[in-house]
C-alpha cells in the first residue's frame, strides 16, 4: 500500500488565535492520516512526499516512523520548508483551518521520488487525494505520474476527492479530477464533491452521479454522508448503505481519512463491499470521538470497543 501527498506540522489552538494561548504540536496530512490508520490495523504501508530540511520535517518523519509507516521513499528538500497548518476552534461546532503551505517542500515533490517508490516495490494499492494536485504544478505532475505508474503496475487506485476551496477553485479541481477519472478504481467523495469528477459531456453525461461515474469506468463509488453514514455503488447489484456508528463527537477533523483507512483495510483483507463499509464507519467513528487528525485511529484489536455499553471500563 502506497500513499503520496503532503504532511505538515499541525498546531492546534485552544481558542481564537488572535487571543494567543497555548497550542498543541502534532502533524497532519490526509494521505499520512490514511497511512497511519492502515498501519494501526496491521497493514504494511508506505508514505512518500517531501519535507523540509528542518525540525518540522524531522517531526513529520519521526511521527510516521513511530506509527509504523515506511518513509524511506520520502524526500528532504534543503531549499523549502515543511508546511504548517493551524487549527482554530472558533465555536463548539466550528473549527477554522489556516494553511501555510505555499512554496513548501510538500508543494514541490520530486517526480523521481515517485518513480523510486514504484521501482522499489510496486504497491497493491495507491491512495491519492484531490489535495495534492491543488498544491501546485510540481505536485500535480508528480501525482499524475503516480497514476500512470499505478496503471503500468496494475495497482488499484483509490482517490478521495477531498476538495479544499482554499487551495483551488471548483473549476480548477474539475479540470484535473475529470482527467484522472480513467485511472481511478475506487472513488470516495461526499455528495457535493461528486460533480467535480463527472464527465462534462458525452455518453456518460446523464443519470445519477454514481451511475455516471460507474459508466465512466470507476469500479466502486463510495459516497459519504457524514453523520448519516455512507453508500457504496458498484456494477454488481444495487447500492449498499451503512449507517454511521453513533458516538459523542469530539473532533470531526480526520474522520474522513479514518473512514478511507477502514475501507481500504477491509478491501486489502478481502472483505465484500458491506464489510468494507462497516469497518469504514467504525474507524471514522473512532476518529470523530477523539481529538486530533489521526491520534484516535484504532488498532485491529480495538475495532469492537464501540459496541461496549457506555461507562464500560476494560480491566
Amino acid at each position: 500500500m502506497l500513499t503520496f501527498g503532503e504532511t505538515m506540522v499541525a498546531l492546534r489552538g485552544s481558542g481564537p488565535l488572535r487571543l494567543g494561548g497555548t497550542m498543541r504540536v502534532s502533524v497532519a496530512g490526509a494521505e499520512s492520516n490514511v497511512a497511519i490508520g492502515l498501519a494501526r490495523l496491521g497493514h504494511r504501508v508506505r508514505w512518500t512526499g517531501a519535507v523540509g530540511a528542518d525540525e518540522a520535517g524531522e517531526l513529520v518523519l519521526r511521527t510516521l516512523r513511530a506509527e509504523g509507516v515506511e518513509v524511506s521513499g520520502a524526500t528532504v528538500d534543503p531549499d523549502a520548508p515543511t508546511g504548517l497548518l493551524l487549527f482554530e476552534p472558533r465555536l463548539p461546532e466550528l473549527t477554522r483551518v489556516h494553511y501555510y503551505r505555499a512554496g513548501s517542500a510538500g508543494s514541490r515533490p520530486s517526480a523521481a521520488a515517485v518513480e523510486r517508490a514504484f521501482a522499489a516495490a510496486p504497491p497493491r494499492v495507491l491512495h491519492l487525494t484531490g489535495i495534492t494536485p491543488a498544491l501546485g504544478p510540481a505536485a500535480r505532475a508528480s501525482a499524475g505520474l503516480a497514476l500512470d505508474l499505478a496503471r503500468r503496475h496494475t495497482a488499484l487506485v483509490c482517490l478521495d476527492v477531498n476538495f479544499r476551496a482554499r487551495l483551488w477553485s471548483a473549476a480548477e479541481a474539475a479540470d484535473v479530477l475529470r482527467d484522472w477519472l480513467p485511472f481511478v478504481d475506487v472513488l470516495i467523495a461526499s455528495e457535493d464533491e461528486l460533480p467535480l469528477c463527472l464527465p462534462a459531456t458525452g455518453r456518460h453525461s446523464e443519470g445519477p452521479p454514481p451511475t455516471r461515474l460507474l459508466a465512466a469506468g470507476v469500479r466502486e463509488v463510495v459516497v459519504t454522508h457524514g453523520a448519516d453514514g455512507a453508500t457504496a455503488y458498484t456494477g454488481d447489484g444495487g447500492p449498499r448503505h451503512q449507517p454511521a456508528v453513533p458516538v459523542r463527537a469530539v473532533d470531526p477533523v480526520g474522520a474522513g481519512d479514518a473512514f478511507v483507512a477502514g475501507y481500504l483495510s477491509a478491501l486489502l483483507d478481502g472483505a465484500d463491499v458491506s464489510g468494507r463499509l462497516a469497518r469504514a464507519v467504525t474507524t471514522g467513528a473512532f476518529a470523530a470521538a477523539s481529538p486530533g487528525d489521526w491520534e484516535g485511529a484504532p488498532t485491529r484489536a480495538e475495532l469492537d470497543l464501540l459496541a461496549a455499553p457506555p461507562g464500560t471500563v476494560v480491566r
